[in-house]
């Protein structure tokens, strides 16, 4: 099964028509050629199915709410690194819970109530079997405002949180491990929040009309843009949320057994010293 915008296959009918039927333009095509040309172009037209209960409605269903799922994940584990950066405040934890499960429940409403002329059908094109959308998705672009509201103040309560432990603990010889703990996961969100940022930008701009409503080459590259960043945001640095965490907690405990060995070291060292003074 092969997804396609109904932009590029118009585009595509379009040129082949002007090749195939326009005498006043010069072709390297030949006449046999622009004739079967022709032929296909109609039998691409024929084969459109007009069936909302296809495979390709299933897919699109798939494809459309896939985000609401993979957003709830991301949301989980943004809320137990808030819980730990929070020092297991069990009202802060509460907070959390309340406030994403409020975006997470509203933003499955507004897709669930999907009013706009989107369409999905099925066209055979050589014995393949494609796919074919047809019109715009703006619940999907209104439901993103709501999650922007939910990374950004995530955002915001981990820089505040780590500002704060950065003066308490900055004359402390403890502090230096937890400063750069703490720092870790920073970086790890911030970059991650970048990703989501851009992501947002552009899933706000199909709120356009000057967007959505256009077919061209630009909308496929602009749509194509926004697949690949999405993807590297939810499956690349969502999932580094966590393994930096991991990672740096390895490391820590791996400081932590060279530190006791030395320790260890040092006090048998010490205790034979003063064994054999005594004698």
């Amino acid at each position: 099964m092969v997804l396609y915008y109904s932009s590029i296959l118009r585009c595509t009918l379009h040129w082949f028509a002007i090749l195939g039927h326009c005498p006043s333009v010069e072709s390297p095509i030949s006449i046999v050629d622009r004739s079967r040309v022709s032929e296909i172009v109609d039998q691409i037209e024929f084969l459109v199915q007009y069936n909302d209960l296809n495979r390709c409605t299933v897919l699109g269903f798939i494809q459309w709410r896939a985000f609401l799922i993979i957003n709830a994940m991301l949301g989980v584990i943004m809320i137990t690194r808030l819980h730990v950066m929070y020092q297991r405040s069990r009202a802060m934890l509460i907070f959390l819970v309340i406030t994403f499960l409020a975006i997470t429940v509203a933003c499955g409403v507004i897709v669930a109530k999907q009013s706009s002329p989107i369409s999905w059908h099925e066209i055979i094109v050589l014995g393949t079997y494609h796919c074919v959308i047809e019109g715009t998705d703006p619940s999907v672009a209104k439901s993103w405002i709501l999650i922007t509201v939910w990374e950004v103040l995530a955002l915001c309560l981990a820089v505040w949180i780590t500002l704060k432990h950065f003066r308490e603990l900055r004359r402390s010889r403890i502090g230096s491990t937890i400063r750069d703990w703490f720092t870790v996961l920073i970086k790890s969100h911030v970059l991650y929040f970048a990703a989501f940022t851009a992501v947002s930008c552009f899933n706000l701009g199909l709120l356009s009309p000057s967007i959505s409503g256009s077919f061209s080459a630009g909308l496929e590259i602009y749509n194509g843009i926004l697949r690949i960043i999405s993807l590297l945001q939810m499956f690349v640095l969502g999932p580094r949320l966590i393994l930096t965490i991991r990672e740096y907690h390895a490391a820590l405990v791996n400081t932590s057994d060279e530190g006791t060995h030395m320790t260890t070291l040092a006090f048998r060292e010490r205790s034979h010293v003063s064994t054999g003074s005594d004698v």
